[in-house]
């Protein structure tokens, strides 16, 4: 009698994916996905030289079918344990029409397609962050953020409306989203046996963390630093002590 293959899924291969994966890693095949094959690449080269199994997918979590086709992947590879969505861009990457479809549209789509495979004790964590405070959406709105079709998501005029030229503003109520998207699909998880939750960690000083500090919100996430008690950012292996599958728990 074989013992199943277990497995993680890791969406995102920079700092915090690499960190996730690592403390998932063990006794576990690693599916990486991500949008970048040279992250890919760098992200795999770093597990497989200590030793772990890992597997590779280029997503655009901004299709569905993208992402379905990787959650069908990742329930193919064996015994589904865990699904760790740490992709994003941040205001310093890019405009906010296209921080909405990864950050906001993005989320939605991995907790739709991996909610259709999720087997009972299994778990998807989706990071958030605490930009979701600079967010006060409307009750309307955050009623649309929760629970719209994904086809409609991104249509309301209340996120139409916002500037174009004010990706920070996008990437605070995208991150609001997330956390409200949770939130609303949490009883039907719950009803596969299965968890979902969002981490929303403070200032992780990743690589794109540090090319926020080198562009013009900068200043605010210095500010942001100075105000923590600790007066430090955090490294991106110090957030996945809150990764812990059912079985550990």
């Amino acid at each position: 009698m074989s013992i199943p293959r277990r497995v993680v899924a890791v969406i995102g291969s920079g700092g915090m994916g690499i960190a996730s994966a690592r403390r998932l890693a063990g006794g576990r095949r690693v599916l990486f996905a991500d949008y970048s094959q040279s992250n890919l690449d760098f992200a795999a080269k770093s597990l497989r030289d200590d030793g772990h199994d890992v597997e590779t997918h280029i997503i655009d979590v901004a299709s569905f079918e993208s992402v379905q086709k990787f959650a069908t992947a990742a329930a193919n590879a064996g015994h589904l344990d865990a699904v760790v969505h740490t992709a994003g861009l941040s205001p310093a990457m890019a405009p906010a029409k296209r921080i909405f479809e990864v950050d906001l549209l993005g989320t939605a789509n991995v907790i739709d397609a991996f909610q259709e495979v999720i087997p009972a004790g299994a778990s998807l964590t989706c990071i958030a962050s605490i930009a979701r405070f600079g967010a006060s959406p409307s009750p309307a709105l955050s009623a649309h953020l929760a629970t719209a079709p994904r086809d409609q998501l991104l249509t309301t005029k209340e996120l139409l409306d916002v500037d174009a030229s004010d990706p920070a503003a996008a990437y605070s109520l995208s991150k609001c989203a997330n956390l409200l998207r949770v939130q609303a699909a949490a009883r039907a998880w719950a009803a596969k046996g299965a968890r979902i939750n969002t981490i929303s960690p403070g200032v992780i000083l990743t690589a794109m963390v540090r090319q926020e500090l080198e562009s013009p919100h900068g200043a605010t996430i210095r500010g942001m630093i100075e105000s923590m008690p600790m007066q430090r950012g955090g490294a991106a292996d110090e957030m996945p002590g809150r990764l812990v599958p059912k079985k550990e728990a």
